[in-house]
């Protein structure tokens, strides 16, 4: 048994001993009261000679029905007060759970944060990469080929993406990280894509574009959340836009590794769902791999709370946190939400 469920499996165990002690005691005080009756009867028939012997017989008789009634107030007044200290440790076995899951949630959801942070970094220092800038001022084969070159050296060092793309102000693809594992990518129209429409929309080099996770079709499929950003000519925040960097993050391996870091043991994690959902409550990602990405969660929030736990039946709590975004990344309204079985109490 483990803390603090311990609390009340040792109001139970208090129960048990004070029931059998009782127990014990009427016993005792049954025993002694049929002594008693068999004495006033042997009284009786004894007559005169036995009249002294029938006053200590109904004593103790008197006495034994009088420790008989006190066991039984005792029980009561137990009762009343195992009753409370049983419901007062239940309390605390869902505040102390539900609190330790909402900053588990929170945690998990400020992980994802700070890793999409640094997402909209990338994606506004690399639009200044002069191979990129060279590539959508020539079009030339040769530059179009460097700026290959160069984003398959960032994905070399820069694990967490996909593929990373180049398009110029028309939306076509001039360049691509990885043209042999996606050789639909180069060439291919993003015009209509809301990551190409929105950077170009860009009025300086500080802005960034990121996007809700995704599947490409270009990417095989793969779920992805898109950043990008305006590349300018002379890789200036503020000259004319000349195209568009788009930076494709792995979302799937990522967040299943966020996921799987939450600090918990195996116990309870064989108890528990861990989840991110979106604004919309739909999950983007799940440790219950039979959840569709979208599928929606009724999730139990309290007004004006960002970070908190509901109970949803007798022994399963639901814990979140909002985004709290982190520096110039302000989130999306996204959820860390954690649901979990208790170990059963009752035993």
């Amino acid at each position: 048994m483990i803390e603090p469920e311990r609390i009340v499996s040792l109001s139970r165990e208090v129960e048990s001993l004070a029931n059998r002690g009782v127990s014990d005691i009427h016993a005792i005080t049954r025993q002694t009261r049929l002594l008693a009756i068999n004495a006033l009867i042997e009284a009786a028939h004894a007559g005169k000679a036995g009249m002294g012997f029938s006053v200590v017989a109904e004593e103790v008789k008197n006495i034994s029905e009088r420790i008989s009634k006190i066991a039984s107030g005792l029980t009561e007044d137990l009762q009343v007060s195992i009753n409370e200290l049983t419901a007062l440790g239940r309390g605390m076995c869902f505040d102390v759970r539900g609190q330790r899951l909402a900053d588990l949630s929170l945690n998990m959801i400020e992980i994802i944060d700070r890793n999409l942070y640094e997402r909209t970094c990338d994606v506004r220092w690399w639009a200044t990469d002069a191979a990129l800038v060279d590539a959508l001022t020539s079009y030339s084969t040769d530059d179009c080929a460097r700026a290959c070159e160069r984003l398959r050296i960032i994905l070399d060092s820069y694990t967490v993406y996909l593929d990373i793309w180049v398009a110029d102000k028309s939306g076509r693809i001039l360049a691509s990280g990885r043209p042999e594992a996606f050789g639909r990518v180069i060439g291919a129209n993003v015009a209509k894509e809301p990551w190409f429409i929105k950077a170009m929309q860009h009025a300086s080099g500080n802005q960034y574009f990121a996007g809700e996770v995704t599947a490409e079709p270009l990417l095989n499929n793969s779920h992805t959340c898109t950043f990008s950003a305006a590349v300018r000519s002379n890789a200036d925040k503020q000259t004319p836009v000349i195209g568009v960097i788009g930076i494709f993050f792995d979302w799937t391996n990522q967040a299943n590794s966020v996921l799987n870091g939450v600090r918990l043991s195996e116990d309870e994690r064989s108890r528990s769902r861990l989840m991110i959902i979106d604004d919309n409550h739909g999950i983007i990602a799940s440790s219950d791999k039979q959840n569709k990405l979208g599928e929606r969660v009724e999730l139990q929030t309290k007004a004006g709370q960002l970070s908190g736990y509901s109970i949803l039946s007798k022994n399963l709590i639901q814990s979140y946190s909002i985004t709290p975004g982190f520096e110039t990344y302000l989130g999306m309204g996204w959820r860390g939400v954690i649901e979990q079985h208790l170990p059963t109490i009752d035993e």
